[in-house]
């Protein structure tokens, strides 16, 4: 949810709508600073509504809502559910107080989880936090006996031999259990010692990949662009801005440019659905989000999560980074949880932004904005970036917007604070709302008495031991004016320079034997080096992240002198040029790209007639806006366009319940219901439409779930020819697509096709993921796994 939930939105149009116009022409036409002073005074209607809104968003510590979740992960557990178990407790450690036998009881109840998982060195890890966190003295000796199993587990003898001597003890000393149990303690504990001088005991566990040796990506780096390869160089101009081109040939898969994010924030959930439908209901809901699976700060994926002492909404990895977080800027974000929620991701980054970079520069680089001279160069970046008729106006790097006094171009805040905000092509309505929002913000940080910790960091306490007070002045102190300022002037940057973070999600099956796999937002982020690249819809590169590092590779060859292009999003494979050209207008230029121009010039919408409907009666295509008729002038059959994609709406869900099914471990009735679905589409979808690729691919993972690996790949092949067909043969959908016959293949012992399978997705994924993304490593695995089987085996397939 990039923007503030739909009740505040429609609280500020309406707010709008009832000034004078004189008033809205004022605030339209005047500066960041000069709104925002002007916005203070209109502010105190909206302070009602804002504590109305919070009040639906629950980011507090509530002992109920942690019964809840520990009850219901006990529910779980004793139904073998042990990754649903885990969640929960983690859901319930988030709302206990720290330091407290609760939250260590949350704790020891993971452990619980994570040692039937198979997870036994994060196992060992909540049971050092359950004992750090007080756990019940009386309860101790069943903890630590699971700790002796994971090292026993783990082949670490010694210690857990040093464990269960601590056991023995103090269950002598306590006398907590019978002597009979104790006795069958003992008799497992020799059990295992055992095995484990035999050598039958499972080896210790190793990272998924520790046996592969990964390739190193051997690059140099570019004196003047940080992160980039020396193979770049930065340009600008006044039609293209500043933009990033090739200073020698590139090769596929060669690797441009790796940053990490200077700011990065998780988007908890997508729409309004963080809100209560009922502000009076008690719910807690135990749908998972991202917020549950990836660490706040780092953006790793959770098993076992560190809460945050203060709220219950923010969760990390580790206790490192939740003090990490703390210090830079979660101590001041903490008690602002349910209003940062309430008005979205983009006002969330403009608010860690400034508290990343510390109030000295932030006050510096506003100060420098407002000169008038640096306006005018800012000023001359700001025309249409997508004109190739310019010539290069540049003299050398230093005089390039954000680049530092010796030419450089750094991932640095300076670089942030210089990219274009386009605040002369916003709406005024959008420009309003953005303001009474960062208004919002600043105001509370001034009435709770968190104004010291944006200016001086160290001076901050916890949240809930801050001092409450407030101020009565309508208007934010001259040092909070300066820090709104600069927040406003990123939530404007971030309609066109926010960059999407991803991840590759697995989804649920049913069966581990193929990894179902599907893109995810993860969070939005200012990579201020990453944002120099322009728009195609036909871009030469592929960007990948590993938590909230972006890596930039050649996707294609890239002669000497050519722009790198990025694709901001509509793609030239997945949609047609109008649609394109509408999706982009929220970023303020018309594309003029090579395949727009193509395309308009060829007036040929192939993409349209692959995705779009067919006539019921004769199966020629449809053809019109509204109303659509068959191009078969003998049929002459007519329908409205309305008609045909609600009955298309219809059909996803029939597939979305037929997935369910298989989760629910269903899988012929799943069958049946495709089956069904697949006639259905047929008779008002041409055969190249992507939903029929998307049929036979769900129904390639049920007969892989049912281990009919023949019939699995039969259908994951027909569902390969569409993707190469709206992607191309080199596509990243492509990799991934043959990464699934992989598996297929693979556990249906066809080792040949296999083989030859593997070799392709090699191929391609490197390109795009690199040598050390996980798929290229598991390809290897398989691989390796093949070549070793007996040469009877080998010889029949």
């Amino acid at each position: 949810m990039a923007l503030p939930v739909e009740e505040w939105r429609q609280n500020v149009a309406r707010r709008w709508a009832a000034l004078e116009p004189a008033l809205r022409e004022q605030l339209a036409a005047a500066s960041l600073g000069e709104a925002l002073r002007v916005g203070c005074g209109l502010f105190g209607p909206e302070v009602a509504a804002l504590r109305r809104l919070c009040g639906r968003v629950r980011t507090d510590k509530e002992p109920a809502a942690a019964r809840f979740y520990r009850e219901e992960g006990n529910r779980r557990f004793g139904l073998c559910r042990y990754s649903e178990a885990a969640r929960l407790y983690s859901q319930a450690a988030a709302h206990e107080p720290p330091r407290s036998p609760e939250v260590a009881l949350c704790f020891a109840n993971r452990s619980a989880a994570l040692f039937h998982l198979g997870r036994f060195e994060v196992c060992l890890e909540d049971i050092a936090r359950a004992e750090s966190h007080g756990y019940p003295d009386r309860l101790l000796p069943k903890v630590l006996l699971r700790k002796a199993e994971c090292l026993l587990r783990l082949g670490r003898l010694q210690d857990a031999t040093d464990t269960l001597t601590a056991v023995e003890n103090k269950m002598t000393v306590d006398g907590i259990m019978t002597s009979s149990t104790h006795l069958t303690l003992l008799k497992k504990l020799n059990q295992l010692k055992t095995e484990i001088h035999q050598g039958s005991c499972s080896e210790p566990s190793r990272g998924a990949h520790g046996d592969i040796q990964r390739e190193s990506e051997i690059w140099e780096e570019n004196g003047s662009i940080s992160g980039a390869s020396s193979s770049l160089s930065l340009n600008f101009n006044t039609e293209r801005g500043r933009h990033l081109v090739a200073s020698q040939d590139i090769l596929p898969g060669q690797n441009l440019l790796k940053e990490k994010a200077f700011v990065c924030v998780l988007c908890p959930v997508e729409g309004d659905s963080l809100l209560l439908q009922n502000s009076s209901e008690t719910v807690w809901d135990t749908q998972v989000t991202n917020a549950d699976l990836y660490c706040h700060h780092c953006l790793k994926q959770l098993l076992a999560s560190v809460p945050c002492c203060g709220c219950s909404y923010a969760k990390y990895c580790s206790q490192n980074c939740a003090d990490v977080a703390w210090e830079q800027y979660h101590r001041t974000e903490c008690p602002l949880g349910a209003l940062l929620l309430m008005l979205g991701v983009f006002c969330h980054v403009a608010l860690r932004t400034v508290l990343l970079a510390g109030f000295s520069e932030v006050s510096r680089l506003v100060e420098w904005s407002h000169d008038d001279s640096n306006k005018d160069l800012c000023n001359a970046e700001a025309g249409d970036k997508h004109s190739s008729e310019a010539l290069d106006t540049r003299a050398g790097t230093k005089g390039i917007p954000g680049c530092n006094d010796d030419g450089q171009y750094q991932s640095s805040y300076r670089a942030v604070f210089n990219l274009l905000p386009h605040v002369e092509k916003h709406s005024p309505e959008h420009k309003f709302l953005c303001m009474l929002s960062i208004i919002a913000i600043c105001k509370k940080l001034q009435e709770t008495g968190l104004e010291a910790a944006v200016l001086n960091r160290e001076s901050s306490i916890m949240g809930s031991e801050q001092k409450m007070y407030g101020k009565t002045s309508e208007e934010l102190s001259p040092e909070l004016m300066i820090t709104a300022e600069a927040m406003l002037r990123h939530v404007l940057q971030l309609q066109c320079n926010a960059q999407a973070v991803t991840v590759t999600q697995e989804l649920e099956s049913g069966d581990g034997a193929v990894v179902n796999k599907k893109p995810v937002r993860l969070a939005t982020a200012f990579f201020p080096v990453l944002s120099l690249l322009n728009h195609s819809c036909s871009p030469n590169i592929s960007v990948s992240f590993s938590g909230t590092v972006a890596t930039v590779r050649a996707s294609q060859p890239i002669p000497s002198g050519q722009e790198i292009f990025h694709c901001y999003g509509p793609h030239h494979c997945r949609m047609r040029v109008a649609e394109r050209q509408q999706l982009l207008s929220q970023y303020f230029f018309e594309c003029r790209c090579q395949a727009c121009l193509d395309e308009l010039e060829s007036d040929v919408e192939s993409v349209s007639m692959r995705n779009s409907f067919c006539c019921p009666n004769c199966q020629a295509s449809m053809q019109g806006k509204e109303m659509l008729c068959c191009s078969n002038e003998a049929c002459a059959f007519s329908v409205s366009r309305g008609r045909l994609s609600r009955r298309l709406l219809d059909l996803q869900q029939q597939m979305e319940k037929a997935l369910e099914l298989l989760r629910d471990s269903k899988a012929d009735e799943a069958i049946r219901m495709l089956l069904k679905c697949q006639m259905d589409a047929r008779n008002f979808l041409s055969p190249e439409h992507l939903l029929m690729g998307e049929l036979e691919d769900h129904l390639a993972q049920i007969y892989a779930a049912l281990g009919k690996w023949q019939e699995a790949a039969r259908h994951l092949e027909r569902s390969i020819q569409l993707v190469e067909m709206h992607h191309g043969p080199s596509s990243v959908e492509m990799g991934h697509e043959l990464f699934k016959l992989a598996q297929i293949l693979f556990n249906g012992l066809a080792v040949s096709e296999a083989l030859s399978t593997i070799q392709r997705a090699e191929e391609i994924l490197s390109v795009h993921c690199g040598p050390q993304s996980t798929q290229i490593q598991e390809l290897q695995e398989m691989k390796t796994c093949l070549l070793e089987l007996p040469r009877s085996i080998l010889q029949r397939t």
